[in-house]
């Protein structure tokens, strides 16, 4: 009988596993107030184009698809996205994070850094408010 307690163990776990799993699907992401939208046209890394202005990835940025996991700027070279994105101090495209429809749905959100001045964002609903 001692053989069957680590199985039924890791049987235990698996079960445990199964039943977290599709709550964790189901996060909402919270993006930063200093994020902005907009469409990002990806080239050769670290090539990018957002909302028609050519710009560049930082070193160490990090792009993040519609499912939260990190992809790598070459896998997206000759694609397209309607993102949030944030630019560090150097004017670098630092974090990126590829939309769902249901972040897409979320209106208004800001595309440049004048109007996430000029408006309200909420944190906990994410949502931003214009004067």
């Amino acid at each position: 009988m001692q053989r069957c307690a680590p199985l039924a163990a890791i049987l235990a776990a698996a079960t445990a596993l199964a039943f977290c799993l599709p709550a964790a699907a189901q996060v909402q992401r919270q993006f930063p107030r200093n994020a902005l939208r907009g469409e990002m046209h990806f080239g050769n890394p670290p090539e990018v184009v957002v909302n028609g202005h050519a710009a560049r990835l930082a070193p160490g940025s990090r792009i993040r698809g519609e499912n939260n996991m990190v992809v790598l700027s070459g896998a997206l070279a000759g694609n397209a996205a309607i993102v949030d994105y944030t630019v560090d101090a150097s004017g670098l495209v630092k974090d990126v994070w590829i939309l769902t429809p249901a972040e897409m749905a979320r209106q208004p959100w800001p595309k440049t850094v004048a109007e996430a001045q000029a408006w309200t964002f909420d944190f906990g609903s994410q949502t931003w408010s214009k004067p």
